[in-house]
């Protein structure tokens, strides 16, 4: 089993800090966050990373190299104008027929497994793992049609599926992908839609931080402090 780990960002919402250092090789417990996720991923049976790198490329490498230390396989897409989040995936040779997909900062206990395996039992072309939120709002919410309010709500609890930007993909797929232009994953997944492709869902519980601030990389260090085992695995 392949997965592309995508840690080309700049990660601009976290200036100055990934002017320094970019945002995979963030600590948590004393090790990188991408250093924790291959560990996962390593420990799930995947068996070749391959990291698509672009800001600070040589600091990655020069931390992961060739993956041995990390007992498993790693390889490098490098590149040179920013492709946006999906774009990177149109450069990456010698893809088996289907492949996990992450951000290079993931921080979560998903079972990376149970994805795949869902993604093959599903017959999938891509299947997203999804989280449910909750959001209270502070306000009335309107509902307006051609001008007229159809609908007043007080300070609604407003539930949602969030993308926690983990995918398993279908190797046709990547047709899909402009060469050498910024395309993100909503516009893949829209472009699939579009398609009638088979697009399903990968429903999670497990722990999972978005982290764009350093609040939330401060928060998700103290959830994750006394925390042992990922997916059956223990952190490096």
């Amino acid at each position: 089993m392949q997965c592309i780990i995508l840690a080309g960002g700049r990660g601009s919402r976290l200036n100055p800090y990934t002017q320094i250092l970019p945002k995979p090789l963030f600590p948590i417990d004393g090790k990188p966050i991408a250093a924790v996720l291959v560990h996962q991923l390593q420990s799930a049976g995947f068996d070749e990373i391959i990291m698509c790198l672009g800001y600070s490329a040589d600091l990655l490498k020069v931390y992961f190299q060739d993956g041995s230390r990390f007992g498993v396989p790693i390889r490098y897409s490098v590149e040179t104008d920013p492709l946006g989040t999906a774009g990177p995936l149109g450069k990456v040779n010698d893809l088996e027929d289907n492949f996990l997909v992450v951000n290079g900062d993931e921080l979560t206990t998903l079972d990376f497994r149970a994805l795949y395996d869902h993604h093959l039992t599903m017959q999938a072309d891509m299947t997203v793992a999804a989280q449910n939120k909750t959001v209270s709002t502070s306000v009335g919410i309107l509902e307006i049609m051609d001008g007229r309010v159809a609908s007043y709500s007080e300070k609604p609890t407003i539930n949602y599926w969030a993308s926690m930007g983990i995918y398993v993909i279908k190797k046709w797929v990547l047709s899909l992908i402009p060469e050498n232009k910024r395309f993100d994953m909503p516009d893949l997944v829209q472009q699939l839609l579009n398609e009638e492709a088979r697009v399903v869902s990968f429903e999670s519980r497990d722990l999972w931080f978005d982290i764009g601030t350093i609040a939330d990389l401060e928060k998700a260090k103290e959830e994750f402090k006394d925390l042992k085992q990922f997916n059956g695995g223990r952190l490096p």
